[in-house]
């Protein structure tokens, strides 16, 4: 290999710093015993897995959600000041709570995903094959619960990393996959936490080791299929009957765009045109929505799915009993979207609100934008997350250079022509 002047492959692995990425923020000790060698001390003992933690330090013990504050962080050579990652400890509290081996010990404000299902990249690692739906033990950090793979979502071919359909996994073979799990599971993304962001999975007749599993967030809820007990429920008043009552046609219109672009603007301008007309509209505001059925949401991929997801339900359900639905969401991804609008159908109504950022970040009166640049807002579309433009909307308004009035007016247009203003 004269052409190559590099190091040797063996001298980087050997020099590489294992250490980068460690994560001193967010505190994470799954409880690996509980010790009480005489009446006067009971202490959690564990491994940090991430963050630091100190005495007088509120902890959180998870899935109970009960607090306290840190006594004392004891170990074989004597108290600590401070604890870090990879350093084994004992920690007593202030306070006599119920923890058992298992849970979770977090600092107040940094709690971990909860989920009984996810999501994750895995590597099959036995010579059986893998079949959707046969129950594993899952191991991970907070203990061993039951749990089946529930689909999967794609194989990767790992010569040219495309992504193929699957049914089974062989040997070797590298996933994405569901899960579902029995008992509720704590956990961060593998990007976040490898310690609580990895599992592997046990063959519960032998034992062994079958796959092991990088958490990417909680399963999507768009793949998850209804409980089988359940049964849809079909009213007595037709989709005929609503529209000669309402002198409409229902659908679902999303705005979508950057913050400050004007999207809760417009649907508040289009919802009261529509009243003024003598439809019936329901508008789904993000900002509403997250402090009502999207409160427990973050801002990940993950949870801005999961957003779009529940809001598409709702939208889809005032379809149903004949009313239009306005949503205004950021809604940055391509894919999300094209799911909305799988789940509505015909019915559904993409607005592309393309304003200028230069003009977002000039209206934006919460300075979010500021925030992000500063680094305080992670994944801020825009900014440090990226907005995939809608290719194929069918309509596009500019706020920046048409008036409310006039945009309204372009989607009221639009509606008409697609029949949904008339009964």
């Amino acid at each position: 290999l004269s052409w190559f002047s590099g190091p040797p492959l063996m001298e980087h692995l050997e020099t590489v710093d294992v250490e980068v990425g460690v994560d001193l923020e967010h505190f994470r000790m799954p409880v690996q015993m509980v010790q009480r060698p005489n009446l006067d001390f009971r202490g959690f003992a564990g491994t940090v897995s991430s963050g630091v933690i100190r005495p007088g330090d509120e902890v959180i013990s998870l899935p109970s959600g009960v607090s306290s504050v840190v006594d004392r962080i004891v170990t074989y050579d004597g108290d600590l000041d401070v604890a870090g990652p990879g350093r084994a400890i004992t920690i007593t509290l202030a306070d006599e709570i119920d923890i058992s081996r298992g849970d979770l010990l977090v600092k107040k404000g940094s709690k971990p995903l909860r989920s009984h299902d996810i999501d994750a990249m895995i590597v099959w690692m036995s010579e059986s094959e893998m079949e959707p739906g046969r129950q594993y033990l899952l191991q991970s950090a907070n203990g061993l619960s039951n749990a089946d793979i529930t689909s999967i979502r794609h194989r990767v071919d790992v010569n040219t990393m495309d992504k193929q359909a699957a049914s089974s996994l062989q040997l070797n073979d590298i996933a994405f996959c569901s899960l579902s799990s029995d008992r509720e599971l704590l956990f961060d993304t593998y990007s976040e936490n490898r310690h609580t962001g990895s599992f592997i999975l046990v063959d519960r007749l032998t034992n062994a080791t079958v796959a092991a599993g990088m958490i990417t967030g909680a399963a999507s809820g768009w793949d998850r299929a209804p409980e089988t007990t359940l049964t849809r429920q079909i009213s007595e008043i037709t989709a005929g009957e609503r529209s000669i009552r309402f002198g409409q046609q229902p659908c679902t219109v999303l705005l979508t765009g950057l913050t400050a672009a004007g999207k809760s603007t417009l649907a508040t301008a289009l919802e009261r045109e529509l009243f003024d007309r003598g439809k019936v509209s329901i508008r789904l505001d993000g900002e509403n929505v997250r402090m009502g059925i999207s409160r427990d949401l973050g801002f990940t991929a993950q949870e801005r799915s999961e957003n779009l997801r529940r809001v598409s339900e709702v939208a889809r359900l005032a379809n149903n009993q004949g009313i239009i639905a306005i949503a205004a969401l950021v809604a940055p991804n391509h894919d999300v979207r094209q799911r909305s609008r799988d789940l509505i159908g015909d019915g559904f109504v993409e607005i592309f609100v393309d304003t200028p950022i230069e003009v977002c970040r000039e209206r934006d009166p919460s300075g979010l934008y500021e925030a992000a640049d500063r680094g305080e807002i992670p994944l801020f579309p825009g900014v440090s997350a990226t907005y995939e433009r809608p290719a194929d909307a069918d309509l596009r308004v500019d706020t920046s250079v048409q008036s409310v009035d006039e945009c309204v007016s372009e989607i009221l247009r639009l509606l008409g022509e697609r029949g949904f203003l008339r009964g």
